[in-house]
Formats: structure tokens, C-alpha cells, sequence
């Protein structure tokens, strides 16, 4: 007999076919079918101390809700909707979602945001502080809440001007500002909250120096201006000369870091030397001994070094490339931030590393794996997005700490594409990556190296620097941004709130044709300089900088130029000052002087006078510096004693000290004056800065150290 089903009864059973075909999670036996969700749950915003409702709607038989905030179930919330208990802060960016089940099974519904507008809240309190007379002091502050968060510092009660960033340095100090007291009050929409009260402590007897970033400090002016044993009467090579070769096991790259008065567990209280490694080692060296009071090293198990990449500008091994950085109030004794490469067979990694001062050992958990992706179609892109690959990349230039954010800039090997231009961030207390920004994203090229160089920020937090050759495009949205966000080969800004982005930029009139012909700034690095006031009593913020194409740039930080194909609209361009010289370095800033170290050239002294750099040098050194030419540092006792230090990249490398006042003077010292070569210390190193702490002098070489000193 032939049966005959209704089109409904057909339906009916091709329907339970497909749920049982699907994987569906209804349950057979019983009959019922899952639960529909209809309605989703919405993002909710209330303000702190308020409660909010989450809801869902769904369709089904003998329901039943479960909801969870970030993936753990909430007691009792077992309704379709769930109130939250009052909010506060800390439950900004909360994910809210509901399960709905019934005896055929059970559905996730979407998660819902929860965003509490809160009043400011600090999270990290200014530090008291202790300088010496005529130096200056910085507070800064952390502050959680919604934004925009606005800042005004106070000395003893009172609102001081234009101090309205998280960070406050104050002028060059006096006795009379000792036991001076400055907290900040935090501001929003919704109402304020004022810091506890730091207290600055103001001496006569000059404290010990630390060194803890590239260049001293994030301005990069390169000028350690606490230098009491060192003075032109006494650098020579009579009494002046090297005391000793701190040996380490590879290529010291990034610049040593110099902390005094540190306990070590079980030895005491050192001067302390930092050293990273090509090796991937970190050492902490006793500075004034040169015992290693621990070493360590950030290899993962079964991993080397990277190699070279078949590119020799780091070569034969790339292990810790870039000049590491320490807080010393992050972690129980203090962290030092380091990136190391390496790699395991095919794969290659790139960590950030946070280490604890007194033992080496890894600190917040690190490290931590750099992974990123960004909205472009540029080189290495996939799916609308360039992809961080950590075997194109090498982390060349210092490392930035602002703010408590640990920033990270990028280059390529030898040029190799395909790459482009990453800026990432890192929570210095989590390592957490919170910022992430690519400057050729819809191109290629635009790397960040600026000769090993770190980033510069101003008291804003704002970041400044130099991109390598790459794409620009040139025409421009409203605003005179890069249509497509490429940024190669320009003069940065940074805004890093409240999320990293370029802020400004300068572009010269023919970039790309020095982009396309290797003629671009990316060799460079930009120093921020101090508020300059002119003639008119006109305050400018300015920042310098100089690259392949021999010009000195000169940008007003508030007003950048950005890019015009027939003129440059800059605060000032000095062309021929560096007789058409390139720029493998960055200049040293002190007492209203720039210098300049240029490749195959003299070191040049360029004042500052009525807010402007001088056009030709006030004095020249005698002596020329090879390839890359040299990034001078300078060390005094306030105002006096200037002296400025350079190496030299030969063989066997130089260590040259000049009167900073008058370079075309007679040279104070050069290490190759002594008898029997007593002061050699091994071959060159480009890019190598040397520091000056405490009465001695550090340089980077290929094994180790080099340390002078007044001899014994």
C-alpha cells in the first residue's frame, strides 16, 4: 500500500532529520526542542554606584537562565534578566551573558559590555623624590576613570602653572624648595580626586647617579649634569686612563644601565652595572669591581640566538639588541625591561622580558610573547589586517617607559621585505600589550631603528621619532593626514591616549624621492628640547632631528608642518651645517648647545639663541669620526666641568673627551695617547653610546665593557 503524507507531516519530519543531522543539542527522548534566543543582551552604561540590567528574551518550553560575568557564573542569577549590584571602576569593560537551557538543550546568548562612567580614581601615587641643588625633580601620577581625565599639580596647595600633565618636572631646585610638598588633583565630568602629598628632598651633597634609560633620560638629551669627579682638569692621560674589561658572552649592542646603592640578596650593596648581550644574557656587574653578582639568560628551552637573517648589520647572532630600561620602583626590588629574539628550529620569537633588579629573576609573570595584528593591506597582510611576523623584525631602537606604558619600535633586516612599521606597548606592571600602532600599514617599508636610539617623550607623554625610508602617501585626507595612514620616512608624533595614534608629523616637500633612493631620516634620533623662550617673550616647544639627507630639522612639537609637494612648512631646516654628511647618530643637548657627530665628520656645536639653532657650528673638533660617526654624551656638575664624550668605531675602537665648551680646543683625552697601549680596548662598535656615572665611564664593545676612570 502506498503511503501519503501531508505536506505539513513532511515538514514536520524533514525539520527533526536536520536537527539530528546538525548535531543539534535537542534531547531525542523528550521531544523538546533548544531554546531560541530572539533578543540578545545589550551593552549597558551607568555611572559608578548605580546599578545595571542585563536582559534576554527567548522562545521554548521550561526554560532556565544561568548568567556569567567574564565567563564565571553569577550565584543565584537565574532569571531572564539579571541587576548587578552597585558598579564601580573596576567593572568597566565587564562582559555579561546568559545560558538559556531547557531538556532539549542549551544556548549561549552574545555578551553584552558594561561601561561605568566613573569619577578619577589614582592608581599609583607620586613618589617623594631626592635631588641635588640644580637638579630637577619629576612626579608623576596614575589615575583610572572616564575619560577625559584632566590633571593640575600643586606645590604646598598651591595650582602650578601649565602643570597640567600626569608627569610634573620641576624647575632646577634650590635649598629652599627642600621639604617642598606637590600632590594633583585628577578631574572628569563626573568629579575629582587629589593624590597624597610627595615630598621633595632637596641636598647640597650630590646623590649617586643612576642611569636607567638611553640617553639618561626620555628627552634624550644624552647630558648626565651630576658629574662631581670628572672635570677637564683632571681627564688625561696622566690620571685619567681604563681600569678594566667587564667580560660578557656576546655583542653588547644596547648602551650599559648604571644603578647605585642596590642590594643584592646574600652580597650586599653594589654600584651595579646592567649589560645585555647579542647572547640573550643579561648580567648585573659590580660596578666599581666588575664581579658579576648574577647573569641570566631569556633562551626558552631548546632555543638559540637568532641568526643574522642573512642580513650583517647584526651579525652572526641577534640575541638582546636594543637598551633595556629599569623602574626602579616596579616589582619588589625594582624591574629591568629587556626584548629578546630567538629562535627554535623554523620558529623564531620575539619576548618582552621583565627581570628583577636584584636577582634577575622574571617578574608579572613574563615573558610575554610579541603577537599583533593591525587594520591594513600592507606588506605580510592577511585578511584585511598586517601581521606581526617575529622573523622579519629586529628591536633595534631603546626601549621608551612613559608613563607606565613599555614601548617597543620595530625594524627589518637589511631592508628585506616583507615588513612595515610597528609600534607596540606593553603594561610595565603586567606586560600586557595595551597599545598597538603600524605607520605603513596599507604599504611596506617604514621601519623604526634611528641607529639604536630610543624614542623621545615630552612631559606630556607624548613620543617623538624618526621613520625610515617607506611609503606616503601623498594625497592627503582634511585634517593634512596620509590618506591611507603610511607615514614613511617622516618626523613623528605620538599621542598615546587614548589609544596610540599619530598626533602630527613633518614630511619633507620630496620625500618620496629620498624614501626611493635610501636618502631618509630613519637613521637618525630626535632629541625633545627644553621649553625655549625668544625675544619676545614667546615660549616654543621644539624637538630636532637629522637623517640620510644631511638637513637639521627643527619641529615646533605643537605645529609639525606635515607635508606640503611644493615647500616645507617647518619651524626651521638648516641645510649644509653637516657639509652634506649623513646622520648615523643622534645629537647630545646641553646648555643651550646642540651637537652633532656625523658620519666621516667633525663634531659640531650648534647653540640655541632667540628659540633658533644656529645655522654653522660655534666649534668643531679637529679630529673627524668614520662610520656612523658618533652620538656624543655630555657630563657636568651642573653648569661647569663640561666635558663631551665620544667613541670612535675603528680598530682598536677610541674613546675621545673634548671641553664641551670649546670643542676646537685641545683634546682633554683620547685612549690612544697613552704608552703601550695601555688604554686600548678592542675593536668598534657602531652605534655604541658611551655613559658617564659616578666617576667612571662605560662603553659597549664586543665582549663586554670597557671602564675608565681616574687611575689609582
Amino acid at each position: 500500500m502506498r503511503i501519503r503524507r501531508s505536506a505539513a507531516t513532511s515538514t514536520a519530519l524533514l525539520v527533526v532529520w536536520m536537527l539530528a543531522g546538525c548535531g543539534s543539542s535537542s534531547n531525542s527522548k523528550s521531544g523538546t526542542l533548544p531554546p531560541v534566543i530572539t533578543t540578545q543582551p545589550s551593552n549597558q552604561t551607568v555611572d559608578s554606584g548605580l546599578t545595571a540590567t542585563f536582559s534576554v528574551v527567548a522562545t521554548g518550553t521550561s526554560l532556565t537562565y544561568q548568567w556569567k560575568q567574564d565567563s564565571t557564573s553569577i550565584p543565584g542569577a537565574n532569571a531572564a534578566s539579571y541587576t548587578t549590584p552597585a558598579t564601580s571602576a573596576t567593572d568597566n569593560g565587564s562582559q555579561f551573558e546568559v545560558t538559556v537551557s531547557n531538556p532539549g538543550g542549551s544556548v549561549p546568548s552574545n555578551a553584552a559590555t558594561l561601561s561605568v562612567n566613573s569619577k578619577p580614581l589614582v592608581t599609583m601615587q607620586p613618589a617623594s623624590r631626592s635631588v641635588t641643588v640644580g637638579a630637577t625633580a619629576t612626579f608623576t601620577v596614575v589615575a583610572a576613570g572616564t575619560a577625559p581625565l584632566s590633571y593640575q599639580w600643586q606645590k604646598g596647595g598651591t595650582n602650578i602653572s601649565s602643570a597640567t600633565s600626569p608627569s610634573y618636572t620641576t624647575p632646577a631646585t634650590a635649598l629652599t624648595d627642600n621639604g617642598s610638598q606637590f600632590d594633583v588633583v585628577v578631574s572628569n565630568s563626573l568629579g575629582n580626586a587629589t593624590s597624597t602629598m610627595a615630598t621633595l628632598t632637596v641636598t647640597a651633597t650630590p646623590a649617586p647617579v643612576d642611569v636607567v634609560t638611553y640617553q639618561y633620560d626620555n628627552g634624550r638629551d644624552g647630558a648626565n649634569q651630576a658629574e662631581t669627579t670628572l672635570t677637564p682638569a683632571n681627564v688625561n692621560s696622566t690620571t685619567f686612563g681604563k681600569l678594566g674589561l667587564y667580560s660578557a658572552d656576546g655583542l653588547v649592542d644596547g648602551q650599559p644601565l648604571y644603578l647605585s646603592q642596590v642590594s643584592i640578596p646574600s652580597q650586599g650593596t653594589h654600584n651595579v652595572l646592567y649589560v645585555v648581550t647579542e647572547h640573550d644574557s643579561v648580567y648585573a656587574f659590580d660596578a666599581d669591581s666588575g664581579a658579576t653578582l648574577w647573569k641570566v639568560s631569556l633562551l626558552g628551552g631548546g632555543e638559540s640566538t637568532s641568526d643574522d637573517r642573512g642580513c650583517s648589520q647584526v651579525s652572526p647572532e641577534i640575541g638582546i639588541t636594543s637598551t633595556p630600561v629599569i623602574d626602579r620602583d616596579n616589582g619588589p626590588n625594582g624591574a629591568l625591561y629587556a626584548v629578546a629574539m630567538s629562535k627554535n628550529g623554523s620558529n623564531y620569537f620575539q619576548r618582552v622580558h621583565a627581570l628583577d633588579l636584584t636577582t634577575g629573576a622574571e617578574l608579572f609573570g613574563g615573558p610575554a610573547t610579541v603577537q599583533a595584528t593591525f587594520p591594513g593591506t600592507g606588506d605580510d597582510s592577511q585578511n584585511g589586517n598586517v601581521i606581526f611576523d617575529p622573523a622579519q623584525y629586529k628591536e633595534r631602537t631603546g626601549l621608551l617607559l612613559s608613563n607606565g606604558v613599555l614601548y617597543t619600535m620595530w625594524a627589518s633586516h637589511c631592508d628585506d621585505r616583507p615588513y612595515t612599521g610597528w609600534i607596540l606597548g606593553y603594561d610595565a606592571l603586567t606586560l600586557a600589550q595595551v597599545q598597538v600602532l603600524n605607520v605603513t600599514p596599507n604599504g611596506n617599508d617604514g621601519a623604526i631603528w634611528m641607529s639604536g636610539a630610543a624614542p623621545a617623550a615630552d612631559l606630556n607623554g607624548d613620543i617623538y621619532f624618526l621613520d625610515a625610508n617607506g611609503t606616503f602617501d601623498t594625497t592627503l585626507d582634511s585634517n593634512g593626514f596620509p590618506v591611507y595612514g603610511d607615514f614613511g620616512n617622516g618626523f613623528l608624533k605620538l599621542s598615546t591616549s587614548p589609544i596610540l595614534t599619530v598626533a602630527d608629523y613633518f614630511n619633507m616637500k620630496g620625500t618620496v624621492d629620498e624614501s626611493n633612493n635610501d636618502e631618509d631620516l630613519g637613521s637618525g634620533g630626535a632629541v625633545v628640547l627644553l621649553d625655549l623662550t625668544d625675544n619676545g617673550g614667546h615660549v616654543h616647544q621644539l624637538a630636532v632631528g637629522a637623517g640620510k639627507d644631511s638637513v637639521i630639522y627643527v619641529v615646533d612639537r605643537n605645529s609639525m608642518g606635515k607635508f606640503d609637494s611644493t615647500s616645507d612648512n617647518i619651524y626651521q631646516e638648516i641645510s649644509g651645517a653637516l657639509d652634506g654628511q649623513q646622520v648615523f647618530s643622534k645629537p647630545a643637548v646641553f646648555n643651550d648647545t646642540v651637537y652633532y657627530g656625523a658620519v666621516s665628520d667633525s663634531i659640531r656645536a650648534f647653540p640655541i639663541a632667540n628659540a633658533m639653532l644656529a645655522t654653522t657650528p660655534s666649534s668643531k673638533t679637529s679630529h673627524t669620526f668614520t662610520y656612523p660617526g658618533t652620538t656624543p654624551t655630555i657630563s657636568a656638575n651642573g653648569s661647569n666641568n663640561a666635558i663631551l664624550w665620544a667613541v670612535e668605531n675603528t680598530n682598536p675602537a677610541v674613546l675621545h673627551a673634548y671641553d664641551a665648551t670649546n670643542l676646537a680646543a685641545t683634546e682633554l683625552y683620547n685612549s690612544n695617547q697613552a704608552a703601550n697601549n695601555r688604554d686600548h680596548f678592542g675593536a668598534g662598535n657602531k652605534f655604541m653610546v658611551p655613559i658617564v656615572a659616578n666617576g667612571k665611564v662605560f662603553v659597549g664593545t664586543p665582549n663586554g665593557v670597557a671602564v675608565f676612570g681616574l687611575l689609582p
